[in-house]
């Protein structure tokens, strides 16, 4: 399986829901989850505690770079976090609707 799930944090959910469109739209992810979280980190010398909303892209390793490079285009973040973790396992049913979904 070469299933990714690929992460990102923005400030805003317009902002998520541009990436995630956008995502979906390049067949890079077959689906984007997003949530509100609270991050605390230290920018530029200062510790911070900031509202974010994060996002989940389901891709595959094939469509990484190209998912990645979309992502650091049009991040609002001067340095955005984009990891992406390898998924172990998947129903078989789901990851042939990923695979179906990017084409």
């Amino acid at each position: 399986m070469d299933m990714l799930a690929v992460f990102t944090t923005v400030a805003t959910q317009e902002q998520a829901d541009a990436l995630a469109r956008a995502a979906v739209d390049a067949r890079l992810a077959a689906c984007v989850q997003t949530e509100a979280i609270r991050s605390t980190y230290r920018w530029q010398g200062a510790l911070a505690c900031e509202p974010e909303v994060r996002l989940l892209f389901k891709t595959r390793a094939d469509r990484y770079a190209a998912l990645a490079e979309l992502l650091r285009k049009r991040h609002p973040y001067e340095l955005p976090a984009i990891f992406a973790l390898p998924v172990a396992e998947a129903t078989p049913g789901y990851a042939a609707w990923v695979d179906e979904s990017l084409g």
